[in-house]
């Protein structure tokens, strides 16, 4: 029986981070392994798993800002007690300075968000990324071993001067009972509920709202767009939350697109999937992606930046899914056009990919984690 600790933000299903952590306790719980969680928060399924503690760090007024000091501290404190009983330490990118496994599931140094508040924020926001890249920079120089979410992402680390000896890539897994081709009368029941007509259609897009990040203005632009035509009869569900989702309700209010539904953060994205027909994610930075692979395993036609990490499981029948440029809305505009005069012969084309990455569930993923953990021992480095 071994005594792992895993440092992060928060453990639970709300995002692919929280859940791949959630997913590796629960691998090592059932293995008879002492699990120990440094986090914000932690989700009923983590707190009941047998041999696992969790030890709260606490994120004050709701901060991320001014939570990253206390997990790093409460991190490093759990870390010097139980490394000396040899246990093995998870960190991720800059949350915590300690020198032993490292998951990386973003990179700060490779993209710069863009905020477009006025004011103060976008100042402590910069600041505050600014704080992100040293914290990064000196946890990848110390780690023993990087764990990456893709070949992007391990890329990137090379780029920031990691020896590639210390890289090993491991994909998220997937929930692969929740994310699969809906039946008809399973898609039918959700369309209806929604009041998407049958023939029309729709296009789904997951994601948070805060920043720019993930491309919803290159979104909204190409929508706009298709409408302007006159001939697109498509509906555009958002599925997320954050600082600019107002802005954008309103945006979309007075240009009249009430074909844009805004549904905010949403705990049934899976259900919603089974009754779109595509998504969209014109990502500027994506580590990997979750979202793309939740959609390419519930049977949906998928676009996305070809420079995200996900892009890279794309077979080659699916790459004319792949957007060269995330700030093209015009390019976007005229791939769903396409899509939509042929959507029936493209959705022909997922059934096989969606049996493929629903294999790799989250199981998989701990599996090949702690695989690679165990191949380099304590002390060494790879």
């Amino acid at each position: 029986m071994g005594t792992w600790l895993l440092v992060t933000g928060d453990v639970g299903r709300r995002g692919a981070m929280d859940r791949a952590h959630l997913a590796l306790a629960e691998y090592l719980s059932l293995r008879g392994d002492e699990v120990h969680v440094v986090a914000h928060s932690a989700s009923e399924e983590l707190l009941a798993l047998a041999g696992t503690h969790w030890h709260a760090a606490p994120k004050p007024a709701g901060s991320v800002a001014l939570g990253s000091p206390v997990l790093d501290a409460v991190g490093r404190y759990w870390a010097r007690r139980l490394s000396a009983r040899g246990a093995r330490v998870v960190v991720n990118g800059g949350n915590c300075l300690w020198g032993d496994v490292n998951w990386v599931h973003y990179v700060h140094a490779a993209y710069a968000p863009d905020f477009e508040a006025r004011g103060w924020r976008p100042f402590a926001r910069r600041l505050v990324h600014e704080g992100y890249l040293r914290a990064e920079r000196t946890a990848f120089s110390r780690a023993r071993l990087l764990i990456a979410n893709s070949h992007r992402t391990a890329e990137d680390l090379r780029r920031l001067g990691v020896p590639a000896g210390r890289i090993r890539v491991v994909y998220c897994g997937i929930e692969g009972e929740r994310f699969r081709p809906p039946s008809a009368s399973e898609r039918e029941a959700v369309r209806a509920g929604q009041g998407w007509r049958p023939e029309q259609p729709v296009v789904a897009f997951v994601g948070a709202l805060g920043d720019r990040r993930k491309g919803f203005d290159t979104v909204y632009k190409a929508w706009a767009e298709l409408h302007r035509k006159g001939t697109w009869d498509g509906v555009l569900v958002v599925m997320g939350s954050g600082a600019e989702l107002p802005a954008w309700r309103e945006r979309a209010r007075a240009g009249g697109l009430s074909s844009i539904q805004f549904l905010g953060f949403r705990t049934d994205v899976a259900r919603l999937l089974a009754g779109c027909d595509a998504l969209v994610a014109p990502t500027r930075y994506e580590s990997y992606g979750l979202g793309v692979v939740e959609a390419l395993c519930t049977g949906l036609p998928a676009f996305v930046s070809r420079g995200a990490g996900v892009a890279e499981r794309y077979p080659p029948s699916l790459r004319p899914l792949l957007l060269e440029d995330p700030e093209d809305a015009r390019a976007l505009a005229e791939a769903l056009a396409g899509w939509a005069s042929r959507r029936e012969s493209v959705r022909a084309e997922l059934p096989a990919v969606s049996e493929l990455l629903r294999r790799e569930d989250w199981r998989y993923m701990a599996e090949r984690f702690v695989s690679c953990v165990e191949s380099v021992p304590l002390g060494g480095v790879p």
